[in-house]
């Protein structure tokens, strides 16, 4: 009985099919997000049809702001059908703080530069520019803007 052979894709149908680039799937085959394909006999990568859910996953969890290592590891738990579904929770969980404590950060910044924004009239010379001040000056910057700037290196 001959076997048909299973359904597959090219890079290029690939990228259509998933709204990855081409570019972007040689990149997750090098760093091992995607398995390497098999090649036609005339050197074209050939890829099953699962790829394109493989890399849906990729560039969704991309969004929610995974690191191409998270994903990674996420793609192992999900098959590990026995502790799987903890371990994604956790990591989940886990980029979910620092999502918040990034958006804690970003609303201090805000409140800092809304603070210098206000302080400074639009008009004048540079050098009387409170925003330029508060920039270069530790003692005039509002509490808010030196609490989220980095610390200046010492020479």
């Amino acid at each position: 009985m001959k076997t048909l052979p299973s359904p597959s894709m090219t890079i290029g149908a690939l990228a259509r099919a998933s709204g990855v680039g081409i570019d972007a799937i040689r990149f997750y085959e090098r760093e091992g997000l995607l398995p390497r394909p098999a090649r036609r006999a005339s050197g074209y990568r050939d890829y099953p049809l699962d790829t394109v859910r493989r890399l849906r996953f990729i560039r969704r969890a991309k969004a929610l702001g995974f690191s191409l290592e998270e994903i990674g590891e996420l793609l192992a738990l999900s098959s590990d059908h026995e502790h799987g579904v903890e371990g994604i929770r956790q990591r989940a969980a886990t980029r979910l703080r620092m999502i918040d404590e990034r958006i804690a950060e970003l609303q201090r910044v805000r409140q800092g530069l809304q603070a210098l924004v206000g302080q400074c009239p639009g008009e004048g010379s540079p050098d009387r520019c409170p925003i330029l001040q508060a920039l270069g000056d530790e003692d005039s910057a509002p509490a808010t803007l030196s609490s989220s700037l980095p610390e200046r290196p010492s020479r």
